[in-house]
């Protein structure tokens, strides 16, 4: 079922100094872009959400997917995917290992090895299931993480940068190929971005974050 994923009266402070300030809800299948400069707090936003939130910073407020409030869960029980600038595919392991990795744990070898190969030739990497991650271009790493993630059955979708190290033209393939997916699947999509054109390709709604941000407390 499509949920929406909602920012109640989010704010962040460092120390006791407010850096950011966010109230919006995200409707599922559409894309909300977190704009400003290096060091206005955008990735912070991401670890309040994720539930990683580093010492020194405080989160007041909510986070909610549909009518669950998973802001004091555990980061892996909150279902939230997330895409960083890197592709952080596991080195030792397979293609298919690593995709293997993002399974819900369940599921005969057989079955899963299945869905694997699915998810490959759904990208465009059909045969890909044993290739060193070390042998692939950067597009295909991309398209490895992006799949890992959505196997593991994310009810939302989160980008730190997902772009800003790819080439133009893969950039702009990316962003089709992850936003497409993200509108398919009915996933609301938090994206932190210092580029303007990431957040014109995604069409939503588009928050610019200033230093320093007030917050209400």
């Amino acid at each position: 079922m499509a949920e929406a994923l909602t920012l109640d009266n989010i704010c962040i402070l460092r120390g006791d100094t407010p850096l950011i300030e966010v109230d919006h809800c995200i409707a599922p299948g559409t894309v909300l872009s977190v704009m400003g400069p290096s060091g206005v707090g955008k990735s912070t936003l991401l670890a309040f959400l994720t539930g990683t939130l580093p010492t020194g910073f405080t989160g007041m407020g909510r986070v909610c997917l549909g009518a669950t409030d998973i802001t004091d869960l555990p980061a892996e029980q909150r279902r939230l995917g997330i895409l960083f600038q890197d592709d952080l595919l596991f080195p030792h392991l397979s293609v298919g290992a690593n995709l293997g990795f993002g399974l819900v744990p369940g599921g005969t070898t057989k079955a899963r090895r299945a869905r694997i190969d699915a998810a490959l030739a759904d990208v465009g990497l059909n045969g890909y299931a044993d290739r060193d991650p070390a042998t692939l271009s950067g597009g295909q790493k991309a398209r490895v993480a992006l799949m890992r993630m959505l196997l593991s059955e994310p009810r939302a979708l989160l980008l730190d940068e997902a772009f800003s190290g790819l080439d133009a033209a893969l950039r702009d393939q990316m962003r089709r190929l992850v936003f497409d997916r993200a509108r398919a699947l009915a996933l609301p999509v938090l994206m932190v971005t210092h580029d303007a054109d990431d957040a014109g390709a995604a069409g939503g709604d588009i928050i610019r974050l200033q230093k320093p941000a007030a917050c209400g407390v």
